[in-house]
């Protein structure tokens, strides 16, 4: 694999003579973002500009504190503008970017894995969007290759030479006819940007469609969580700018009457009507936040070998993954999903970012939806049934108990502790028995976890599948595993189980087959490595001893 080359300060660099060659152009993004940058950080800094306008109220300066600033934020805004080029050759792509520390990011346009094509709604008004091109890296504290304000016919011209062309660049005689023959998107500074990129040199055959978003999919909105997270986000929000702007809530006469109204009645009764509250409040945000994130949702597969994921109706994002650089699927059952019949799939990749979240980071593949669909996808994508719907195999007793152990364990503890704290009179006699209630819920937790864990192992695919309120199933191709880590702790060995991790350059890039019995765990990976371990699994023949 082949990461981004960061460039930064003075340092001398093996692209140096790329970036300086005499015949390189280098390019401004579109001078529409002049329009977007301001925007965009003066809403950022909204709460500290609200609040530079009330501390300068005591002093009668307020409006020259928030004026001052807001020439601040939007100076800086366009400065990045002004410090951004961009250049597009057959062989590289790049990125410069600052002023006082000028940092170029440079990546080989034959390493591209991955690009995520996103438009905001400021962006889509303008005719623009967001490139950000993956080259095999999933490391989240690393940054990318990022374009933001390419017109959008450039950006998905860009999109289709970098991933239907990889091939291409390396068939020997072939490249320096290919490189002729291509040119990068096209784009002036100025109006002539509406013009857009120049012509695809063949018709790029169709896309074949997986799956699509359906109405129905929508019931599934409220149990994902994500209207929470929303809510949580909206409130946190406004009482950032209620705190700047020293704003009493109990001004407003609907929250007062709401107040007046819940200490009138029984606690009970207020209990009852806030959760009810909480829960259509919760519903409703997930919905629309449902609607907003996968509004137009399609997956699809085109002939040139590349994997499309296009949605959003706000902000528009459009994900392309090199198939064979799709290493495997995480068919994901959070456990509300799970109660309702739902599922979602992720794509185990190389070049998608991860750690954001998975429905807003590009690794989804398909949204919550009911588990038969799910599986119908990932299996299509993975182009074997089998891998995604076969059997596993248990992991046996031992690995039951040791779950049984580690669940009711610490509820014990818990139990123990508040039954001394009643003895020793600190507590009431009911917290004793609310500790019950932890080692009650524990046995049955502990047990689905035991029967989600279980592995299995197919011609292509190494599958394996755990966790109870997450529950993922991991499909991964054997072809992609680089590498086995076989570990036990103590309790482990004392079980005769030990955790077999199978590393690979996609994902997470550690994939755990937890608490399988040793010798299965040592045939597991002899397997799936098609004998190249089994040397050393051998027991060790010593010397006789005279």
């Amino acid at each position: 694999m082949s990461a981004p080359v960061d460039v930064s300060g003075g340092a001398a660099d093996p692209a140096a003579d790329a970036l300086t060659a005499p015949d390189a152009q280098w390019r401004r993004l579109s001078p529409r973002m002049l329009l977007i940058h301001p925007i965009r950080e003066v809403g950022r800094s909204l709460p500290a500009l609200l609040g530079l306008l009330f501390a300068g109220t005591s002093s009668g300066n307020g409006e020259w504190f928030s004026l001052g600033g807001l020439a601040l934020v939007v100076g800086i805004s366009l400065l990045r503008w002004f410090t951004t080029r961009y250049q597009i050759t057959p062989e590289r792509v790049q990125l410069r970017t600052g002023l006082f520390r000028r940092r170029t990011v440079s990546t080989p346009a034959d390493r591209v894995r991955t690009v995520d094509i996103t438009a905001h709604a400021l962006h889509r008004v303008l005719g623009l969007a967001k490139v950000a091109i993956g080259t095999g890296v999933s490391d989240r504290k690393r940054e990318g290759l990022v374009l933001d304000g390419l017109p959008t016919a450039a950006a998905r011209s860009l999109r289709s030479e970098l991933l239907h062309r990889a091939d291409r660049l390396n068939t020997g005689p072939a490249r320096a006819d290919a490189d002729a023959a291509w040119a990068p998107p096209q784009h002036n500074a100025g109006p002539a940007d509406n013009a857009g990129p120049a012509a695809v040199s063949a018709q790029a055959p169709p896309d074949t469609v997986v799956t699509r978003l359906n109405p129905s999919w929508l019931r599934y909105a409220p149990f994902t969580l994500s209207g929470a997270l929303t809510g949580l986000a909206i409130v946190g929000f406004g009482w950032r700018v209620l705190d700047q702007t020293r704003f009493d809530l109990r001004r407003v006469g609907a929250v007062r009457s709401a107040g007046d109204y819940l200490r009138a009645t029984r606690p009970w009764v207020d209990v009852v009507e806030v959760a009810v509250a909480v829960v259509a409040l919760v519903s409703l945000l997930s919905v629309i936040g449902y609607l907003l994130a996968f509004w137009n949702f399609t997956l699809s597969r085109h002939q040139g070998g590349t994997v499309h994921v296009s949605r959003g109706l706000i902000t528009a994002r459009a994900t392309s993954i090199e198939e064979r650089r799709l290493l495997g699927v995480e068919l994901s059952e959070p456990l509300l999903l799970r109660a309702v019949g739902g599922a979602r799939v992720l794509a185990v990749a190389t070049g998608l970012r991860i750690g954001r979240g998975a429905e807003r980071g590009g690794t989804l593949l398909v949204p919550p939806c009911p588990v038969a669909e799910a599986r119908r996808a990932a299996s299509v994508l993975m182009d074997d049934p089998a891998a995604v719907s076969t059997g596993l195999r248990t992991h046996g007793a031992g690995a039951r108990w040791r779950r049984l152990v580690r669940a009711v364990g610490p509820a014990l503890v818990l139990l123990a502790g508040l039954t001394a704290l009643w003895l020793a009179g600190a507590v009431p006699g009911w917290a004793s028995l609310v500790g019950l209630v932890p080692v009650l819920l524990a046995v049955p937790l502990a047990l689905d976890r035991y029967r989600n864990l279980g592995h299995a192992l197919t011609p292509a695919f190494l599958v394996s599948r755990s966790g109870s309120l997450l529950r993922r199933r991991i499909v991964l191709s054997r072809a992609g595993v680089i590498g086995w880590n076989v570990r036990a702790t103590v309790f482990q060995r004392r079980a005769g189980l030990v955790t077999l991790t199978a590393t690979t350059a996609a994902g997470r890039q550690a994939y755990e087959v937890s608490d399988v019995p040793e010798a299965a765990a040592l045939e597991l990976a002899d397997e799936a490595a098609q004998g190249l371990l089994r040397e050393f699994l051998l027991p060790v023949q010593r010397p006789a001893v005279a």
